[in-house]
């Protein structure tokens, strides 16, 4: 995948170009078909509302150190995606050096632009997504902000996820220049142009390697297109986005539903059904996630109430229930780099 190198902004509308055949992860045979779940471990505030640089809080992530008992006495290591305000709260720091003592955590990154210094961008939309910036800002909050992560845990952070999936013509050299190993902000299937973000349309499911001399490997998010009518993919479900009611019509019918892995308003049934055809379509790692204020009632549009939070916690005893069933085996981050870095003759 190519990578610019200009110092000019990013223009708006990414779109990301697909892999190379030879570029996709050929993972070794002693990994297994394995599973990961990447936390957005994150500030909460106001959905609804313009994204501002003062209005949010941390209270959320006292609610952590119980949900991730929930996930390490399952054997399932998390991998926390830290922004700028958990990595500069002294309470959240004390709060994820203890979870991730566990010897199979790991803290990695999450660059939200618009509260991560330095504030040289005027705030507008396009401008939340941090590869719309100049190459030279961008650089800089990911330097603030890898730097913040170091300090407070450390250990240098060698995962990455763009905020709002901003990544950007410049992220991966960005991030290869600085020892980045992982990245995982790709949402594949999902496109956000009409707010200056990126379309991530030619982009599968599989990881591959990306980034100047394929120093990074991509873990795009997990998506899955179920239904009768699932081989249409990406190019069917945008043309039902042209007609009236398109998509709900065919997911009623159970012709075409495009799901991704997460707890976050994709119902129990859905997310089964997504993992046995992933599963019988050849992924070897499905990449699971949330967003840490999700753990309390209030913070997201997802866990409203507390009946919201049980359902959260149902769907995940139900979905690792099922994993384990199927005989998928939980990967940490340093798992997964590993594995990744054996080139071998390997299924995808």
């Amino acid at each position: 995948m190519a990578v610019s190198t200009s110092s000019a902004a990013g223009a708006p509308g990414y779109r990301v170009p697909p892999p190379a055949a030879a570029d996709l992860v050929a993972w070794p045979e002693s990994f297994g078909t394995r599973f990961t779940v990447l936390v957005d471990t994150e500030e909460e505030f106001d959905w609804d509302a313009p994204l501002d640089r003062d209005s949010h809080g941390v209270s959320a992530i006292t609610a952590l150190p119980e949900a991730h008992r929930h996930f390490v006495d399952r054997g399932v290591p998390l991998t926390y995606m830290v922004d700028y305000p958990i990595a500069t709260d002294p309470q959240a720091i004390d709060i994820l050096r203890a979870a991730t003592a566990d010897g199979v955590s790991a803290i990695g990154t999450q660059l939200h632009a618009w509260v991560n210094p330095p504030f040289d961008e005027a705030l507008t939309p396009v401008n939340s997504f941090a590869g719309n910036l100049p190459e030279s800002l961008e650089a800089a909050k990911l330097d603030a902000l890898t730097a913040a992560i170091t300090s407070a845990f450390g250990v240098a952070p060698r995962a990455y996820r763009a905020g709002r999936y901003g990544i950007g013509p410049a992220t991966l050299g960005l991030l290869a220049a600085r020892g980045y190993r992982l990245d995982s902000s790709m949402r594949p299937a999902y496109e956000y142009l009409a707010e200056g973000g990126p379309d991530f349309g030619a982009i599968g499911a599989g990881a591959f390697r990306a980034g100047p001399g394929g120093a990074i490997i991509e873990l795009p998010l997990t998506i899955v297109f179920t239904g009768l009518a699932r081989r249409g993919g990406v190019g069917l479900y945008r043309a039902l986005g042209t007609i009236p009611k398109g998509k709900g019509i065919f997911a009623r019918a159970h012709l075409l539903s495009r799901v991704a892995l997460t707890p976050e308003e994709m119902p129990l049934a859905d997310a089964l059904e997504a993992i046995a055809v992933a599963l019988g379509e050849g992924l070897r790692l499905l990449n699971f996630s949330f967003h840490s204020p999700s753990l309390a009632p209030g913070h997201t549009p997802y866990v409203r109430d507390a009946a919201d939070l049980a359902a959260f916690h149902h769907w995940w005893d139900r979905v690792l229930a099922d994993l384990e069933r199927r005989g998928v085996a939980p990967a940490s981050l340093d798992t997964i780099i590993a594995a990744a870095g054996e080139r071998t003759n390997a299924s995808p």
